[in-house]
C-alpha cells in the first residue's frame, strides 16, 4: 500500500523574527552627580517606583539564563505559544480520525527566549493505498482517509491533496464494486436459467416415459 503524510505545510511557512537577547545597559552614573543624591531615601517616591518597575519585571517571562526578557521577546514567546498549540491540534486532528490508518506524529521545533522548544510545524503519515482485490473494504477505508484530511479546522494544501487521491480511490472502488455485484446478479441468473432449462428437460422425458408406458 503506498503511504503518504498529512503535513502541515502552512506552518513550516511560518517565520519568527530573531529574538533580541542582549540584556539592558545598566548606564553608569555621572561623575558631577551630588553625594546626596547617592545616599537618598528609600521612601523618596522617585525610588520607590523605580523599586516597583523592577518587581514587576521579575515577575514577567524571564529568559533561560534567568534574566527578565525584552518586550520583543515577550512577543515571540507569545507567538511560539500559540504556533505550538494549533500545531499540535491539527495533527491531534489527524490522528483521532484517521485511526489505525495513521501514524504517530513528527514536529519540528523553534527554541524559545525562554529556551524551550516549540513545535513549529508537523507531520502525520497516512496510509491511504487501495485495499487489494477488495472494493468494499478500498470504500470504508477512503471515506475514513478523506474524513482524516480534512478533520483539522485549518486543512494545508497537502491536506487537501491527499483528500482528493483519497476520493480518486474511492470513485474507482465504487466503480469495481458495481461491476462485481452486476457479474453476480448475471451468474445468478444463468445459474437460475440452467436450472430452469434443466427442469423442463427432465418434466419432459417424465413425460415421454408415461407416454410410453
Amino acid at each position: 500500500m503506498a503511504v503518504s503524510s498529512i503535513s502541515t505545510v502552512s506552518y513550516a511557512a511560518w517565520t519568527y523574527p530573531s529574538a533580541n537577547t542582549m540584556s539592558p545597559r545598566v548606564e553608569q552614573t555621572a561623575k558631577g552627580r551630588a553625594l546626596e543624591e547617592d545616599t537618598a531615601s528609600t521612601d523618596d517616591p522617585k525610588t520607590t517606583s523605580a523599586s516597583e518597575e523592577s518587581s514587576s519585571a521579575e515577575a514577567g517571562p524571564k529568559r533561560a539564563d534567568g534574566t527578565p526578557m525584552a518586550p520583543e521577546e515577550i512577543q515571540l514567546l507569545d507567538q511560539l505559544k500559540q504556533t505550538d498549540r494549533e500545531v499540535r491540534q491539527h495533527e491531534m486532528a489527524h490522528q483521532t480520525v484517521g485511526g489505525a490508518y495513521t501514524g504517530g506524529a513528527s514536529y519540528e521545533y523553534e527554541v524559545g527566549p525562554d529556551g524551550k522548544r516549540y513545535a513549529v510545524a508537523g507531520e502525520v503519515p497516512i496510509d491511504y493505498g487501495p485495499v487489494p482485490n477488495d472494493p468494499q473494504a478500498t470504500i470504508e477505508k477512503m471515506q475514513t482517509v478523506i474524513a482524516a484530511a480534512m478533520a483539522p479546522a485549518d486543512p494545508s494544501p497537502k491536506d487537501h491533496q491527499v483528500a482528493a487521491q483519497a476520493r480518486q480511490y474511492l470513485l474507482e472502488a465504487k466503480l469495481e464494486a458495481s461491476m462485481q455485484r452486476s457479474e453476480m446478479e448475471q451468474a445468478r441468473s444463468d445459474g437460475a436459467a440452467v436450472t430452469a432449462s434443466a427442469d423442463e428437460s427432465a418434466a419432459g422425458e417424465q413425460s415421454l416415459e408415461e407416454q410410453a408406458a
